[in-house]
């Protein structure tokens, strides 16, 4: 009898794990199939799991296709099977080229004498579904927000990160959908990560493969005003309800696209980027309206130093700079009175009003 072995976390069974049980199954005769128990799957996906780990056991093994479900014999987020390894003594060890773990373990199958195995899930058909799309199905996201940002643009990208520095921004509304989109594309308002939020993938993922930084993701999914800590990952320093800025911000079209990742890596100075985040930090500490425009204006400046055209003057405005990676997109404009936004808006071309927003359910 010859026995395949395969692990995963299998927290929410679907298709695409019943898809390669089979193909697992069609190298050998017997399928054993280990699971990762309740504390190994909060250690290898931070997350709650969908049901009771007894239950998980008795719905695998209903499979047709399944000849011996266990669970994790270690605790381990990755190499949770070590000891079934020993004791079930498997000839193949199947897993799919997607697995981020592959070479480690190869490398255990050739110190435990197995057989080791890389299925393609284009190549058996399961490239398109997963458990994170399934997730994000349920919860419905049909709708989100972008975003602006006030100062410590670059700050970041993981290349680019200080520690001890600061990243501000604020979701806003309109919102966006597949079906409505309100701005212009290659805006630097967070677009790309919103796409792909709506396309139920992994907005960081998406950001992190294009050489940028993870500000736009993270914020949107967080939404609110909100200061991140400079560094390879998101942490939320803090956040505040935006509410303060009703009223006073406006986003002018340029008339050029950008493309992000062909600027992220441009000579530009981050030690004055990271002293306006600074700024931007004690303003969002203190509510304060003009501090948070010199901390714009402070972010604008060094746009100016990188080379971006000067933007045009606007009667009332008290901040101005280019969103995102700059060098076109939408420009920000913050005044100091609901009065002056209105006068602005009517006397600018390509101008739209913004709205800062925050979530205040568990819906976006």
């Amino acid at each position: 009898m010859k026995k395949v072995f395969v692990s995963g976390c299998y927290d929410v069974l679907h298709a695409g794990h019943v898809t390669f049980f089979q193909a697992a199954k069609a190298l050998g005769d017997h399928l054993i199939v280990c699971f990762a128990n309740d504390e190994v799957l909060r250690l290898a996906k931070n997350r709650k799991p969908s049901m009771r780990q007894d239950y998980k056991k008795i719905l695998i093994s209903s499979l047709q296709v399944v000849d011996q479900v266990v669970s994790s014999s270690n605790i381990d987020p990755v190499f949770d099977f070590i000891d079934h390894l020993h004791a079930l003594k498997p000839d193949v060890w199947v897993v799919t080229d997607d697995d981020q773990h592959i070479e480690k373990k190869e490398q255990v199958s050739k110190d435990f004498g197995i057989e080791f195995v890389v299925l393609s899930k284009r190549e058996i058909g399961i490239d398109d579904i997963s458990t994170t799309k399934i997730l994000a199905h349920i919860k419905n996201v049909i709708e989100v927000p972008l975003r602006v940002d006030f100062a410590g643009g670059w700050l970041d990208v993981p290349r680019h990160a200080q520690e001890g520095t600061y990243i501000v921004n604020c979701t806003i509304t309109p919102h966006v959908s597949l079906s409505n989109w309100p701005y212009k594309k290659g805006a630097g308002l967070g677009g790309s990560a919103a796409y792909s939020l709506l396309q139920t993938k992994s907005g960081l993922d998406t950001e992190l493969k294009m050489g940028v930084g993870w500000q736009d993701p993270a914020v949107i999914e967080e939404t609110g005003l909100c200061v991140w800590r400079s560094g390879a990952e998101p942490v939320l320093d803090f956040k505040v309800n935006p509410d303060w800025l009703s009223g006073l911000m406006m986003i002018v079209w340029t008339g050029t696209h950008h493309v992000t990742p062909n600027l992220a890596d441009l000579p530009r100075d981050y030690d004055k980027i990271a002293a306006a985040g600074n700024v931007a930090r004690d303003a969002v500490l203190s509510k304060d309206v003009r501090k948070l425009c010199e901390a714009v204006n402070l972010s604008y400046n060094v746009q100016c130093e990188e080379g971006m055209d000067t933007l045009p003057e606007i009667v009332g405005a008290r901040a101005k700079k280019y969103m995102g990676g700059g060098h076109g997109g939408y420009a920000l404009y913050i005044f100091d009175s609901l009065h002056s936004r209105m006068e602005a808006l009517e006397s600018t071309k390509d101008a739209m009003a913004i709205e800062p927003y925050i979530r205040t359910s568990t819906k976006i």
